[in-house]
Order: structure tokens, then sequence, then C-alpha cells
């Protein structure tokens, strides 16, 4: 029974890898490999789908709608409105627009240090990131990759980081944000290096084989025209509400409410400043609420499947033996939250997960907690990054409406390739010095 469920799960996790990267929609793809998982392990398949798989997809949604909601039209009113191309302009003047990638990550890495949740920033960024790129005639294809690298790889594991998967370590090892020293904090700049530098080699290389803004076949029309009537330091007035806003707000209230409190006031006060400059408000809700619904399905699709390959023996066991390399007890952790985020495509969700089960383990062995903090949440950002990632999927289909084919390639080497060496070095620095 334990073989047949490895090779149920080995080939979920693979079909929907392979079924995403060949553009099958991502619900029907996940659902699928859910059951295959399922019945390759003995579930009963009503309880696999209506319990597990439905919680997982229902609990994610529960959570973030409300959220990505107001993102997605917080997004479209930054484009309609001109703001968002004021502020490109603004940075291809001071940064020139041969840094355009450099941007575009910057302005992710800032808006995610300040607490603003990755899906918000995508859609927040995408407008600009548009704007910057046909400006510097850069492929359209490596704006998922710079979103997604500026984002997640690097600013939702540095140490002081708010993003969740910085702070649900700290439940577990009784640490704070800012665990791990100094290590931590080179590891994170490594990474942004690495990738900065990566991004920066894939997309010249392309402009040198004759690539430039090409948007893909299905793409639709484009409505910017290159000018706006929006200045730049009225564009960033909503962004400073929602940032400054959410950090302050946290303070005194839970998490996710300051944050919908923050957008909303973000939302409200750019529409006040910019509705004259908008000829269609209702367009601007309408289609915000589209790219929400779609984001959210796409996420809660594969967090579902997350949700039952964890029920699975064949997951079990692999935590097993993974908590059981004698003389490795941080790599054993590394590879134990790396191999459980790929499983289930999810940083938060592989955290979530295995550090219940892991954190006793480890720490009854008597590691240094900051070092686990750290090493856990660096892990949970190298194979989360497959295909078959929510935000991964969202940022590129629904965000970006790109192809996986495409912009994954990109996506692939400064979130997976580059987290993943950090990581190996990570572990070795930490078991040297302490």
């Amino acid at each position: 029974m334990l073989t047949l469920s490895y090779l149920g799960l080995l080939a979920g996790l693979v079909l929907l890898v392979i079924l995403t990267m060949r553009g099958v929609n991502i619900i029907f793809a996940a659902v699928l490999c859910a059951i295959i998982v399922a019945l390759t392990s003995s579930m009963h398949l009503g309880t696999a789908m209506l319990d597990y798989y439905m919680k997982g997809f229902t609990g994610f949604f529960t959570t973030w709608f409300p959220a990505l909601l107001l993102g997605a039209i917080f997004g479209r009113l930054m484009d309609d409105s001109g703001a968002a191309l004021a502020i490109a302009n603004k940075s291809k003047q001071v940064l020139g627009a041969r840094r355009a990638i450099m941007a575009v990550v910057g302005a992710g890495a800032i808006l995610t240090y300040g607490g603003v949740s990755v899906f918000v920033v995508g859609f927040t960024l995408y407008p600009i990131a548009f704007e910057l790129f046909r400006s510097a005639n850069i492929p359209h294809r490596f704006i998922p990759a710079a979103i997604i690298f500026g984002s997640i790889s690097f600013t939702m594991v540095s140490p002081g980081s708010p993003e969740i998967q910085n702070l649900i370590p700290t439940t577990h090892f009784g640490t704070t944000a800012t665990a791990g020293g100094i290590i931590g904090v080179l590891m994170s700049l490594l990474i942004m290096a690495l990738g900065g530098i990566c991004l920066k080699i894939m997309a010249d290389r392309a402009k040198a084989r004759g690539e430039g803004f090409d948007l893909p076949a299905d793409y639709g029309a484009v409505a910017s025209t290159g000018t706006t009537l929006v200045g730049f330091w009225p564009s960033v007035v909503p962004l400073v509400i929602l940032v400054g806003g959410f950090n302050l707000l946290s303070l005194y209230i839970p998490v996710i409410e300051a944050l919908l409190v923050a957008m909303l006031a973000s939302l409200l006060a750019g529409y006040g400043m910019f509705h004259k400059q908008m000829t269609r408000p209702g367009q601007m809700i309408s289609t915000g609420t589209e790219n929400a619904l779609v984001a959210i399905s796409n996420t809660c699709a594969v967090v579902g499947f997350g949700a039952v390959a964890s029920k699975s023996p064949a997951f079990a066991s692999i935590v097993a033996v993974l908590t059981d390399l004698p003389g490795l007890e941080y790599a054993g952790l590394a590879v134990a939250v790396t191999v459980i985020a790929g499983i289930t495509g999810s940083a938060s969700g592989g955290l979530g997960i295995a550090l219940p089960i892991l954190a006793p383990i480890y720490q009854g062995m008597g590691l240094d907690n900051g070092a686990m903090h750290r090493i856990s949440a660096i892990a949970s950002g190298g194979l989360d990054s497959l295909p078959h990632n929510g935000y991964v999927v969202t940022t590129i289909r629904a965000i970006c409406k790109e192809t996986h084919q495409r912009a994954y390639p990109g996506v692939l080497v400064v979130s997976v390739l580059v987290p993943l060496p950090v990581l190996a070095l990570t572990v070795i620095l930490y078991s040297i010095f302490t």
C-alpha cells in the first residue's frame, strides 16, 4: 500500500506540473491529481474530496478573498487612472529605461517588506511593470519573473519581514521575526543579488536574439497610450496609505483586518484623487472582480491538492525519513520543509504542515531556535515555486495574461534555482557558527 501511495503522490505531482505547463485549467488539473493521490492512498474518495480538498480550498478562499478583491480593484484603479504610468515614467526618468527590471523588483520588495500581501503586490505592480518593460523594449514574458522575484524570493524570508512565511516559524520556535542574526540577513541579500543578476542576464540574452516587447497572441487590446495627466507624487499617495496604514494598524488590530482597512482607505483615496481621469469606473470594478475570482480560484485549487496530499501515507513516510538523518539535523530540517512545500505547492502551506510535526523533533535535539527559524523560512521559498504554485499560476495567467511556456523559465531560475543553493549555504553556515 505504501509503495502505491508513493507512486500515486509522485504521479499526481508530476501530472499537475505537466498539465499546468501545457495550459490546462489549474482547477481541473488540481482536482484530477488530487483524485489520483486519494485513490492510490486508499482514501475514501468522498472524504478526500469533500472534506480534505474542500476544507483546503474554502479555508484559503475565506481568509484571502476580501484582500484579493480589493487588491485587484486597486490594481485596475492605478492602471486606468494613469497613476501606474506616472510612477513608471518617474522610475524610468530616475533609473533609466535600462534599469526597468531593477525598478520592478525594488518596488515589489518595498511593498512586500511593507507588509502588503503578495497577491496585492502582483496586481499593483503589473501596470507599472508593463509600462517600464514596454518603454525599455524588454520581453513581456519576463514581467512575471520580475514580480515574483521581487515579492516572494527574498523579501518573504528575510529577517524582519512581516510576510506570513517569516511569521509562521515564530509560533513554533518561540522566536521573533528578526530571528537568524547576520547569517539570515546575508543569505537574503545573496538571493537578491544572484536573482537580480540572473534575471538581467536572461533578459539581455533574449534582446540580443532579437526579442522585444511582444505580447502573447491572445493578450487582447492594450489601452495605455503612454501619456498621463496624473503627476508622480499624487500617484504614490495611495501606495503610501496602503503600506503605511497597514504597518501602523497592524500594531493595534489583527493583521488581516489591518490589511483590509488600509487597502480600502487607499482605494477610496485613489478614487477620490483620480476619478476625473477615469472614464469608466464601473469597468474598473467589474474587471478587478473578475481578476480576483480567477486569482483566488487558481490558488485555492492548488491548496486543496496539497491538503489531500498531506493526508497520504506516502507523505507521512517522507516526513519520517527526512526527520531521521543522523548528524545532518539542520540539513534534514531544510530538506523536509523544501520537499513538503514542493508537494503542497505553497510556502506558507508547506510551513503550516511541516513545522507542527518537525519543530518539536528538532528542538528536542538541542538545535538553535533562531537558526531553525531562518532555515525553515528560506527552505519554504525553493520548491514551492514549481509551476503549480498558486501565486505563480495567478501571476503568470491572471495578472500578466502570459503562458507558462513563455514565462515560467524565468520564474524557475530566480525563484527555484537561485534560492536552493543559497539554502545549502545557509545550512552550512548555521552548522558551523551555532
